[in-house]
């Protein structure tokens, strides 16, 4: 926990950007029957019956204090999944020297699966680049990717979208409105914060 504070406290470094990961699943819904249109004096109506037309897997990759966050849709979240969106994460970033990304202890969220999706070399060339800082057993709030999860959520899946392209293709526009207005998640959670909440200094929790 104190280690993932501490990377919070860092001063902003686009050279060393500090990128919080996390997954959602999102169901992919379609409408049973097509909505009515709205009407002079009458909303849009949509009928609550609708046909469950699989899931997605959003990874969503936010960059706190530079108010960036970048989302790759998956039909599944496997060990090639997930390397694939670090490959995505990589290139995003061709200038830093260092990415710290923040993140879960999900078992696929390790060098293996670099190595099983792109083989030892390759692997290394984007291990090179990050370095993961992994949040403590039951501490997943302290990643901040959450917070975007929620707001994405709200601002995003909360109405049908019948497939993966139609989902991607919302989640872009999403995404691209976001870091155009350059939003920032304001972590206020310190490690002063934590010594005093769970008595650190005293070790009696």
């Amino acid at each position: 926990m104190m280690e993932v504070l501490e990377l919070y406290e860092r001063a902003y470094n686009e050279k060393e950007p500090v990128i919080c990961l996390d997954e959602k699943s999102a169901q992919l819904l379609e409408h049973l029957r097509e909505p009515l249109p709205m009407e002079p004096e009458r909303p849009k109506r949509i009928d609550s019956e609708y046909v469950r037309k699989g899931t997605a897997s959003v990874f969503v990759m936010v960059e706190p204090k530079a108010g960036k966050r970048y989302t790759f849709v998956r039909k599944r979240r496997t060990k090639k999944d997930y390397a694939l969106c670090l490959e995505k994460l990589v290139e995003h970033y061709p200038g830093a020297e260092r990415i710290h990304v923040v993140q879960d202890n999900l078992n696929t969220h390790s060098e293996d699966s670099l190595i099983e999706t792109f083989g030892e070399e390759k692997a290394q060339g984007i291990l090179d680049c990050v370095e993961f800082q992994y949040t403590p057993v039951h501490g997943s709030w302290l990643n901040m990717a959450e917070i975007e999860i929620s707001i994405m959520e709200t601002e995003c899946l909360g109405r049908r979208l019948p497939d993966i392209q139609t989902l991607g293709k919302e989640l872009k526009a999403w995404e691209g409105r976001r870091n155009e207005k350059g939003k920032m998640i304001d972590w206020r959670f310190s490690r002063e914060d934590a010594k005093k909440k769970f008595d650190l200094e005293t070790g009696q929790n």
